[in-house]
């Protein structure tokens, strides 16, 4: 069918909103009328990888409704209301131990762009190929074919247009301390970088009952919002003595990527402490062993969820007013999609939420 997506062809340029042809659902799909779509600091950072295929149809944090299935689909309808999370196989050893996350053909499923036999999902007006499958849904764009593995049946009453960041970065942020790191009540957390993923991260430490959450951000704009979402302390992060403000901690979560402040997440850590690093796209970590003396540090792929029971859980959370995600998002035409990543880039905007 012939749809509008926000079609990347040049690293170098902006994306432009055009027609393309998408392909049919193929078996075990589904074709999803898109209500809204985050863009996402992945969607931003590994759009300039040279080993991406161009042009690229991004987004991953979609939320809309079933339209069609392909042949064999059984576990969505037409009529469903959906958010599009990743892709996995659901047969390789760590999907059928629950860690989809970690998933064989993560991969090829979530960061080639394409089918996992290649081809690409969609072509343009001219019939040159078009790389549709980005986290197996390329969701910046009016419609989306995902698999049946990457959706998430939700209730119909909910604000469909709003939930597609549960898709991704709030999942990660929140699964992080609620799974990766099970935070604990009394505990002490630091998160660096308080955008999507570090304010769900705040969120949730909440939740799990953390006495001492800590974020830290360049924007004050930031800072101040964490306190409201749950951080007990907020402190800049361009200051030398941030460590030494943070103190000692069970357990932190970096979400920049910034070799420095990587670094200095796990200086923070208690003996027996954990770090958690989610940054797409940064440096390299450079530790002394003996920096690690009795701590942890794990790189978190989507919040260590299972997105078919943690993304009800995060709802649920919602409604219950303990996740109030809502006031991290703003919304966009698609149309509008590089404003978004502007705003987004210059922390005006916590999270852009596309609307098709």
């Amino acid at each position: 069918m012939r749809i509008q997506a926000a079609v990347l062809r040049d690293t170098a340029k902006p994306f432009a909103v055009e027609d393309v042809h998408l392909h049919d659902p193929g078996p075990g799909e589904a074709l999803v009328r898109v209500a809204g779509a985050g863009l996402c600091h992945t969607d931003v950072v590994f759009r300039a990888f040279p080993q991406l295929p161009m042009p690229m149809i991004f987004g991953h944090e979609g939320s809309g409704v079933v339209e069609a299935v392909g042949p064999g689909t059984s576990r969505v309808r037409p009529g469903d209301h959906v958010v599009m999370s990743f892709d996995s196989c659901g047969w390789c050893a760590q999907c059928r131990t629950g860690a989809p996350a970690y998933c064989d053909e993560f991969m090829t499923r979530n960061l080639s762009g394409a089918r996992v036999d290649g081809s690409s999902g969609a072509t343009d007006l001219t019939g040159a190929p078009v790389a549709a499958r980005w986290f197996g849904q390329s969701s910046l764009a009016t419609h989306a074919v995902a698999t049946e593995r990457n959706l998430v049946v939700v209730d119909p009453s909910l604000p469909l247009g709003l939930l597609g960041p549960l898709g991704c970065g709030l999942q990660t942020g929140a699964g992080a301390m609620l799974n990766s790191l099970s935070v604990r009540p009394g505990d002490g957390v630091a998160v660096f970088g308080a955008g999507a993923v570090g304010l769900a991260a705040v969120m949730a430490a909440k939740v799990a009952g953390a006495s001492d959450i800590v974020a830290v951000d360049l924007h004050a704009s930031r800072r101040d919002l964490a306190l409201e979402l749950g951080a007990t302390r907020a402190l800049d992060g361009a200051d030398p003595e941030v460590a030494a403000q943070v103190g000692q901690v069970e357990h932190s979560f970096d979400t920049t990527g910034v070799s420095a402040v990587m670094a200095t997440a796990v200086s923070v850590l208690k003996v027996g402490g954990t770090c958690g690093l989610v940054g797409a796209g940064g440096g390299d970590l450079t530790l002394s062993p003996l920096a690690l003396a009795g701590r942890g540090v794990r790189y978190i792929f989507e919040g260590d969820a299972v997105p078919q029971q943690f993304i009800p859980r995060l709802i649920a959370l919602w409604q219950q007013g303990r996740f109030p995600f809502e006031r991290l998002i703003r919304t966009y035409p698609l149309a509008d999609i590089d404003a978004a990543e502007r705003d987004s880039a210059d922390g005006g905007t916590v999270k852009p939420v596309l609307l098709p």
